[in-house]
């Protein structure tokens, strides 16, 4: 094979959120630069979907579900996991709320996944030892939050900037131990969690129209960059926040 330093051959990378959108493009094309696969998601059906999009199917690739909001759930599903050289932190949820309407509840249920569930996940890989030396963390933020802001976002922005933050603490203290803590931040991005019916597509058509390069991302606009920072060719890269936003933030 041809030198490829952006190549996962070999390496064994878990992604969580597998059966849709951001997670499910991750993981397809991780097993596209060769890597073998654990699948982590609650949904078993769109698990299973998942893994049937998967290159190198003599690779053993293997599916967990999982309710990354139980923590004993977390530690029992590191305890049975292989070794891994990185992992691809996805599982997300959001919901648009103006700041007068926000509960308690709601915000614990957004963070709770967005938030809470990597911190843990993250906890017992480190603790269970299932990081090789070297390995590549890399978390799903947003450019919302981080790098911008927009009405009825703030439970989701809150969480996201908390992820980052906690990837910048994250990166300095696995450091020694040979484990790089990234993220990655995209802008609007065309996945089931946008269109749950609380902004028409008119809306959508005209926000649009804030991005420079005239559309918002795919997954796989976010997938590659993560599998940039999964890869050997980002081996002195950690703690950084890379934008992926279409140009939005420019403005």
């Amino acid at each position: 094979m041809a030198y490829n330093p952006y190549s996962l051959e070999g390496k064994t990378i878990l992604v969580t959120g597998a059966g849709s959108g951001i997670g499910r493009a991750t993981a397809v094309e991780c097993s596209r630069m060769g890597a073998r696969l654990v699948l982590v998601d609650i949904n078993e059906a769109a698990l299973n979907d998942t893994l049937a999009m998967l290159e190198g199917q003599d690779r053993e690739h293997l599916c967990c579900v999982v309710n990354l909001c139980d923590e004993s759930a977390i530690e029992a599903m590191a305890k049975q996991l292989p070794q891994i050289d990185g992992c691809s932190h996805n599982a997300g949820i959001t919901n648009l709320v103006p700041i007068q309407f926000i509960t308690a509840e709601e915000v614990e249920r957004i963070h709770r996944v967005n938030l809470l569930a990597p911190i843990l996940l993250t906890k017992y890989l480190v603790k269970k030892k299932k990081l090789n030396r070297p390995s590549s963390i890399v978390f799903t933020a947003s450019a919302g939050g981080v790098f911008c802001a927009s009405v009825g976002n703030a439970i989701y922005a809150t969480s996201k900037c908390g992820i980052d933050a906690y990837m910048r603490t994250a990166a300095l203290e696995l450091a020694p131990k040979g484990i790089r803590c990234n993220s990655v931040n995209p802008g609007m991005v065309e996945t089931p969690l946008i269109n749950r019916g609380q902004v028409s597509p008119e809306q959508h058509e005209k926000d649009k129209a804030n991005y420079p390069l005239g559309r918002y991302g795919r997954p796989e606009d976010v997938a590659h960059a993560t599998i940039f920072l999964l890869s050997d060719a980002s081996s002195w890269m950690t703690g950084t926040a890379l934008k992926i936003d279409g140009g939005l933030t420019l403005r």
